[in-house]
């Protein structure tokens, strides 16, 4: 069976993430410049493998001042880091459309395996002909884990910004 290349739709994609803020509200924010393709045999997706990047000065959380600082040095530091990226190591079938992916994230410099719970949306053909697919992932990540520890203690108790990052990730690719 023949490789097959699959080729990010950005228009139709979206790289979003949750961060818990004083404790009690969430803060969304996304990346707006990616790329990513996967690869598979045919149209078989249980051994696909996945690649993605992210440029990190595309943060936007609909705020200047709080990206800037998530840009900085206190954070993600784009200047040293300006990118990250997510190569898979497995593409696991539990149902028809039930996937787990687990691939190695690189982010401010420190690679760690992560696992990605994924629905499966299957395969069609857009007005113009082009095989498309669509998947929908979740997971949870710790920021210190990569080195992302800045933070602020509350008068209250408690910190400003959690430590667990809540991924939720929308893809759209065309088949090339």
């Amino acid at each position: 069976m023949s490789t097959t290349k699959w080729s990010i739709d950005t228009a139709h994609s979206e790289i979003g993430f949750k961060v818990k803020h004083m404790m009690f509200t969430n803060v969304s924010g996304n990346f707006e410049k990616f790329d990513a393709s996967i690869e598979t045999e045919g149209d078989d997706f249980t051994s696909a493998k996945f690649d993605f990047s992210g440029e990190i000065a595309s943060i936007n959380t609909g705020n200047a001042d709080r990206d800037n600082h998530l840009r900085s040095g206190d954070f993600f530091d784009a200047e040293q880091f300006p990118t990250l990226t997510f190569k898979s190591t497995s593409f696991e079938k539990e149902s028809e459309s039930d996937y787990k992916l687990t691939g190695d994230l690189t982010l401010h410099g420190v690679t760690k395996s992560v696992k990605l719970d994924v629905e499966f949306g299957g395969l069609a053909k857009d007005p113009w002909g082009n095989t498309k697919t669509g998947l929908s992932a979740t997971g949870k990540i710790n920021r210190k884990d990569w080195g992302l520890n800045w933070n602020s203690a509350l008068e209250t108790g408690g910190v400003l910004v959690g430590e667990e990052v809540k991924l939720n990730i929308e893809l759209q690719f065309i088949q090339q």
